[in-house]
């Protein structure tokens, strides 16, 4: 695994840069639900609350597919 340091300013703390990193990855499928949770420092179920509140959605389908998820 990399390791990356970086400078945040003052009123940015490690633990909301690691959580909004997190959530980035997340949303653009570049980690998992898991390893993003993992990295952010909280559990699956307090991430995806989280993520509810940034908006970000932990099922992301096109209306299509959706539309037929629920006509099966």
């Amino acid at each position: 695994m990399s390791q990356l340091t970086v400078e945040l300013p003052p009123y940015i703390s490690t633990d909301e840069a690691r959580l909004l990193l997190a959530a980035k990855l997340f949303e653009t499928g570049k980690l998992s639900l898991g390893k993003s949770a993992k990295l952010a420092g909280y559990s699956k179920p307090t991430f995806i609350e989280l993520l509810g509140k940034m908006e970000i959605p932990v099922i992301n389908y096109l209306a299509e597919e959706l539309e037929q998820e629920i006509n099966l």
